[in-house]
């Protein structure tokens, strides 16, 4: 969930480097840190000034087995699972930074969204970047805004549990089709 620590990949000196970061992005020239975004638009973050730093120098990879969008109306929406349909483990696109307030140092991230495939319409007109791996080192090294845009591999969706409205749910029925 939001604010959550999250395991992120950089690059430290050239090479990639795992690291926690909070999901919820805090630029280092934030006065504080009361605005944390959760997801970044592809199209406008190397315009946009709250981003356009980390995109030219910290951008990473965000490793997941799956995410949630929900459907429906206020007060009544299922959520739904997305997954890839031949891998277990895939990276979103995103982008971390470092930030340090007078009484605190936060590494925190945010993850890049473009527009919906074909799966993703029919819940959301939106959904994360989802990299393949061999577009990896083209975001992390060279921040190549080519590799934002939607997936175009195989993937599996389905409602779920609206237990996943509650932070502290955890464990697999999580991810069980409904």
């Amino acid at each position: 969930t939001p604010s959550d620590t999250i395991p992120v990949i950089h690059l430290d000196e050239g090479k990639r480097k795992l690291a926690n970061c909070q999901w919820g992005f805090i630029p280092h020239w934030a006065k504080n840190d009361d605005f944390r975004p959760i997801n970044a638009k592809a199209e406008t973050l190397a315009e946009k000034p709250f981003f356009r730093s980390a995109f030219k120098k910290t951008r990473c990879l965000i490793p997941a087995s799956g995410f949630y969008e929900w459907k429906g109306n206020k007060g009544n929406k299922q959520p739904w699972y997305f997954r890839l349909k031949n891998s277990e483990l895939f990276a979103f696109a995103g982008l971390w930074d470092h930030w340090e307030g007078q009484d605190k140092k936060i590494d925190s991230c945010i993850i890049i969204t473009t527009n919906a495939n074909t799966v993703m319409t029919p819940v959301h007109h939106r959904m994360p970047v989802i990299l393949d791996p061999e577009q990896y080192d083209n975001w992390l090294v060279d921040g190549d805004r080519e590799t934002l845009s939607p997936y175009n591999g195989e993937m599996i969706c389905y409602p779920v549990s609206k237990k996943v409205n509650n932070p502290e749910s955890e464990g697999e029925e999580l991810i069980r089709p409904l």
